[in-house]
């Protein structure tokens, strides 16, 4: 039986001193989130409101509650279970210490004495959180030393504020000394995926021999019928199983289990939970090997072709980030409208990004549900996480903790030491003890997902992040010029939407908008330290459209070329396949509200019109248009190729596309392509269009649509036109 209790929380300037004022405490949450509350502080998100709170990375918070009365029968026990704590701390009972603990992933349990059981006072002390100063000061490097992610030291498109508290579930729990500790489903799904063999095991909190105890497992099928029925560590084979799939390949399917523990024939615990059983593999890419120059080199391109149920899938998606600055406010509720978005954008994947937190139970759940595929970076981002003993120490028992947590579920695909770990900026190598390290820890405890040290490696990239460089090429030249076989980070920028700039300033201060505390801060500008890396990329806008007379008028133009740049990006990947094999954007979503960044939703949950863009560039099958630039002038000559795009299972059939293009209210007949039927999982290069633009008598710009109609395979792009 699971108890909530009634917490409280303060903060003190030393750990010997109790906080003069203590505050009603939400658990799941951050202390100082309470704080903020109590005190009906300024809204942290707005302006630079965040810069008042920077105190509180400097303080001790303290937790307390007291023990309610609780009354225990004989062959029961009360224990004190936590979920994760950020970051370092000491619990203490009645003034006496039971633990001391640095990571937030890992659960606990802690037995309560009898004679603390009614009216015990627990507290928890969290400390400062660590700052490694052998790294550059007041940055993310802060951070390299300690498994707290490395996000909330500040970041691109995340303020400085270091959250701490309980930010996972903290309660009591009244158990029978006869109960289930932990389960392991482990299955093997046969090559022809007709059937698959399940075998569980089950701990149990005491060690009883077989006539005393009975361990069982009821196995139910995705539509709730009782299938299979087996005892502790037996083994059972499903014919013809529901194979759980990713979204756009089939059904995410998930069969429902029940472990019972009996003695004497009563039923003394129960365990639910759910499984999907699919078949998973990391491959080489198709052409990967004819790169080899003949002699015996290293190194080979990484594998990077996800294999689902001997289908190898085209991974679309995105780079997940915090949903929230302080992550204790994250909820099942949350997450809920963000992967409805993602799945409803064709997307497959996320990449739960190695530089923020390993996700709540709720998360992976969700995309089970989903058919959303996780690959989950490990917490090390951008640093040198140099071999300490006391860091790698710390590094086995949260990977642990975090590989045994999420391990069963269907939807992780891919472990990965971490983000861009083998580049200048952080200089590490396959040597580097703490991936050495994660390699280990995935190998024991789950040996047959793949692993990754880290990305970008060998063949994979991240970029490009602009819609136009200082050199003056366009996104539209710079993909087609690249060759990998991943694309795990790329990004366009934009302006946010109204609403979420209305939540950042008045917007009397954001437009005209200028360079100023406020636009910076919320990474308009100077996002990564200097003009070059600008996310509101006023000076590409300006040159293509000219000066914006509203704000609204800038945010169209700014989310146009997002959403053009993105649909380039994308169908370009695909256009190479199957060399490459993925594609996934940076960003997905936000963590606060922001005036300009890469993302595709704004902070909560808002698609930006780019969003949308996307959706259609992310269809399992279209016709897509291979355009060499976004500018356009009257008398030039509009050339493009056609390509039939197709990532499904299932083959697209023989039709017809006719294509036009739209300017100033008049359209253009482009001619058509009729193309012949295509394989599953195949593109085909179709017809080179040519067609010489209209001069007309006029200023400025115009919108040059170009429209390709072939049913549910039509595309759209939007670009720009000028007279001369």
């Amino acid at each position: 039986m699971k108890q909530s209790l009634n917490w409280t929380v303060g903060f003190s300037e030393s750990p010997d001193v109790r906080p003069k004022e203590m505050v009603t405490a939400s658990v799941p949450g951050n202390a100082n989130i309470d704080w903020m509350i109590a005190h009906n502080l300024p809204d942290w998100k707005f302006g630079v409101n965040f810069e008042q709170y920077r105190w509180m990375e400097d303080v001790w918070w303290l937790y307390e509650a007291r023990l309610p009365s609780i009354t225990l029968k004989p062959d029961e026990s009360l224990f004190f279970l936590s979920e994760g704590i950020d970051y370092c701390y000491r619990i203490l009972l009645d003034g006496e210490l039971l633990h001391e603990h640095e990571g937030m992933f890992s659960h606990m349990e802690i037995p309560i004495p009898a004679d603390n059981h009614n009216g015990g006072i627990i507290q928890i002390w969290i400390t400062p959180p660590p700052k490694d100063h052998v790294g550059k000061k007041d940055s993310s490097e802060e951070a390299a030393q300690s498994c707290k992610p490395a996000v909330s030291y500040g970041w691109d498109w995340h303020p400085r504020l270091i959250p701490s508290g309980l930010w996972c579930d903290a309660y009591l729990e009244t158990r029978q000394d006869i109960s289930v500790k932990n389960i392991a489903i482990d299955y093997t799904v046969s090559g022809d995926l007709q059937s698959v063999e399940v075998m569980f095991t089950a701990d149990l909190s005491q060690s009883l021999s077989l006539e005393q105890a009975t361990v069982t497992m009821t196995l139910y099928d995705p539509t709730g019928t009782e299938i299979a029925r087996l005892n502790n560590a037996e083994k059972v084979i499903l014919q013809n199983p529901k194979l759980w799939w990713c979204n756009g390949y089939g059904e995410p399917n998930l069969y429902s289990y029940e472990v019972s523990v009996y003695v004497d024939d009563i039923k003394a615990d129960q365990k639910v939970g759910k499984i999907g059983f699919r078949k998973l593999e990391l491959l080489m890419n198709e052409g990967v090997w004819e790169d080899d120059i003949g002699l015996p080199c290293s190194r080979n391109h990484a594998p990077m072709t996800l294999t689902l149920n001997n289908v190898p899938v085209f991974a679309k998606g995105s780079n997940w980030v915090n949903p929230e600055v302080f992550t204790g406010t994250i909820t099942r509720n949350t997450y809920l409208p963000l992967i409805k978005l993602a799945k409803d954008a064709n997307f497959n994947l996320l990449r739960c990004w190695g530089g923020a937190i390993v996700n709540k139970d709720s998360f992976f759940e969700l995309c089970d549900e989903h058919g959303i595929m996780v690959w989950q970076d490990f917490p090390l981002a951008c640093n040198d996480y140099r071999n300490s003993s006391h860091y790698l120490k710390i590094l086995e028992q949260e990977a642990t903790a975090i590989v045994k947590r999420i391990k069963h579920h269907a939807c992780l695909v891919i472990w990965c030491g971490g983000n861009e770990l083998f580049n200048s900026w952080s200089k590490m190598d396959d040597q580097s003890l703490a991936l050495r390290l994660l390699n280990k820890i995935c190998y024991e405890h789950d040996p047959y997902r793949p692993f990754l040290s880290t990305t970008p490696i060998d063949g994979v990239a991240h970029g490009n992040y602009l819609f136009r460089y200082k050199d003056g090429n366009e996104v539209y030249q710079a993909m087609p010029s690249l060759k990998f076989t991943a694309y795990t980070e790329f990004g366009v920028p934009s302006i946010s939407n109204i609403s979420c700039l209305k939540a950042v300033a008045d917007l009397s201060d954001i437009f005209p908008l200028k360079k100023n505390d406020v636009t910076i801060a919320h990474h308009a500008f100077s996002a990564w330290g200097s003009d070059d890396m600008q996310w509101a990329c006023l000076d590409v806008i300006e040159d293509y459209f000219g000066e914006a007379d509203t704000l609204e008028q800038l945010i169209e133009w700014s989310q146009w070329l997002q959403g053009e740049g993105y649909k380039c990006i994308y169908e370009e990947a695909r256009r190479q396949k199957p060399y490459c094999s993925m594609a996934l954007n940076w960003c997905y979503n936000e963590a606060w509200p922001t005036i300009a960044n890469n993302a595709l939703i704004n902070y909560p949950a808002e698609p930006k019109k780019s969003y949308f863009d996307v959706i259609a560039s992310c269809r399992n099958s279209l016709i897509s248009a291979k355009i060499p630039k976004f500018s356009w002038h009257g008398g030039e000559t509009l050339s493009f190729e056609l390509w039939l795009l197709n990532d499904g299972i299932s083959p697209v059939e023989a039709g017809h596309a006719d294509l036009e293009a739209e300017l100033d209210g008049t359209v253009y007949n482009l001619g058509s392509w009729s193309y012949a039927k295509t394989e599953a999982n195949t593109n085909v290069k179709g017809i080179t269009v040519s067609y010489v633009l209209p001069k007309l008598d006029s200023t400025g710009f115009k919108k040059l649509k170009l429209i390709i109609k072939a049913g549910e395979l039509s595309s759209k792009y939007r670009l720009l036109y000028k007279a001369s």
